[in-house]
């Protein structure tokens, strides 16, 4: 009961500090991506917390993943280092009695990672893909970030405000280019703004300005001088609703077997699976020599981590692409992984290999010479 106790306290406090550093360089990560969308105009500034919600959720069950190795990592190899492996195993703990206090460990954290998976992290994806499709169905001038030059969505609209609009709704010192049927449009205005009629139909009213009308490369051109320009914005077409597998719900992924569809549930079916196999594997890993390198099992635990996240991606993809049946692809990785796990187990509990067992060896008395 101490030894449980004791391991599992460890394991908790490890994973806690492991946890909040993970997460806090997630969440910086998206918070910068995120902000430098707004900047630029992307992105307008009241949706970056809620998009940065639908990021974090979504990359939440890799966090955890990482949070459950690491910290069974640095327990454990900790427990080597200061020479407590060796009082445990002296008082006839074996090196499998360490399976236990590990699951119960980890299960807690692969049932969250599995209802994140399943469940939250397809509805964090539909609604991310929801927000940014409204975000590009906005019309042109809701496009517009002070002092950026921005593109309207079909490409033949630049728009500039120097100054964003202010208590009143008016923008400054606006520029707008248009080129329609080889001429090219130039507006300048010292002041703009949005109104709506009766209707909904938007206008852009530009006031104090000037407009000049010509062909590129021609020296021939209008110039026209008003004080109040009207110009009817067109809406933009609503988008379809998103419609990628990352999308959609996993009970919609069972009821429709495609290739596709499977190939999905290959990814989300083994992230639990991953956390649960790898926690095994940090048993054996963790073995650390007081007296030489401690980096060697760190650099081999980066190592297969990094072979085992990329052979399930790519059995993912076989699988979505109809080359491998999803069976296999589900359970390939796993089952080298715990194949792995067992041949670590066997060496790491200094059983004595069979090549060996088969090498006769001299008595003692033998091997000096008359």
């Amino acid at each position: 009961m101490i030894f449980r106790r004791a391991l599992q306290r460890e394991f908790t406090h490890a994973a806690v500090g492991v946890f909040v550093a993970l997460f806090a360089i997630l969440i910086t990560t998206v918070l910068i991506r995120m902000l430098s969308q707004a900047a630029g105009g992307r992105v307008p500034a009241d949706a970056v917390l809620a998009l940065i919600g639908f990021g974090a959720l979504t990359e939440l069950p890799i966090v955890l993943i990482l949070t459950v190795f690491i910290s069974l990592l640095l327990s454990l190899s900790r427990s080597y280092r200061d020479s407590e492996m060796v009082v445990w195993f002296a008082a006839g703990v074996p090196l499998t009695a360490w399976i236990g206090p590990v699951l119960r460990f980890a299960v807690p954290l692969a049932v969250v990672i599995g209802g994140v998976t399943l469940f939250l992290g397809p509805w964090a994806q539909l609604k991310n893909a929801e927000y940014l499709n409204r975000l590009e169905s906005r019309d042109d001038t809701q496009r517009v970030a002070p002092g950026v030059f921005r593109e309207s969505a079909g490409g033949q609209r630049v728009f500039f405000a120097e100054v964003g609009a202010g208590a009143d709704g008016r923008v400054r010192n606006v520029f707008v280019s248009d080129e329609a049927k080889g001429k090219l449009t130039v507006i300048t205005a010292a002041e703009g703004l949005l109104q709506s009629d009766d209707d909904g139909n938007r206008y852009v009213i530009l006031e104090k300005g000037r407009r000049y009308d010509g062909q590129p490369g021609s020296p021939e051109y209008r110039v026209m001088t008003f004080e109040r320009y009207q110009v009817q914005i067109e809406a933009q077409q609503q988008l379809a609703p998103p419609t990628k597998t990352r999308t959609r719900p996993t009970l919609d992924l069972v009821r429709n077997p495609e290739a596709r569809n499977l190939g999905e549930l290959v990814g989300r079916i083994s992230l639990p699976l991953t956390a649960l196999l790898l926690a095994l594997l940090a048993i054996p890993l963790s073995f650390v020599n007081p007296r030489a390198g401690r980096t060697n099992n760190l650099l081999l635990a980066v190592f297969i981590y990094l072979t085992y996240s990329n052979a399930i991606a790519v059995f993912q993809s076989w699988v979505a692409q109809g080359r491998m049946a999803f069976a296999l692809g589900l359970t390939l990785p796993h089952l080298v992984i715990l194949a792995l796990f067992g041949c670590f187990m066997y060496f790491r509990l200094a059983l004595k290999p069979f090549w060996r067992r088969m090498t006769p060896v001299a008595p003692r008395g033998e091997d000096r010479q008359p």
